[in-house]
């Protein structure tokens, strides 16, 4: 049961890297878009970023740590 739910963490938290990825590189031709006077959706990408990117972020967050978390206890129940 704990393999299957690690698998399944494992497997949200590198969507979520890929969907943090692409985000950012959204970000970054919005800006050298917007810097150039070209509209490549930085009023979009910013409007989403507290609904959509912000919790993206605390996913991976806290999923990373979650994972951790779950790893040090299984290492110090199978030491035992």
């Amino acid at each position: 049961m704990k393999d299957k739910f690690l698998n399944l963490l494992n497997l949200i938290l590198v969507a979520d890297v890929f969907f943090v990825l692409a985000s950012f590189g959204w970000f970054a031709i919005a800006v050298l878009g917007r810097s150039t006077g070209v509209n490549l959706g930085f009023d979009l990408w910013y409007s989403l970023w507290q609904p959509v990117f912000n919790p993206a972020l605390g996913i991976l967050m806290g999923g990373a740590i979650l994972n951790a978390i779950i790893n040090q206890i299984s290492k110090r129940f199978n030491n035992s």
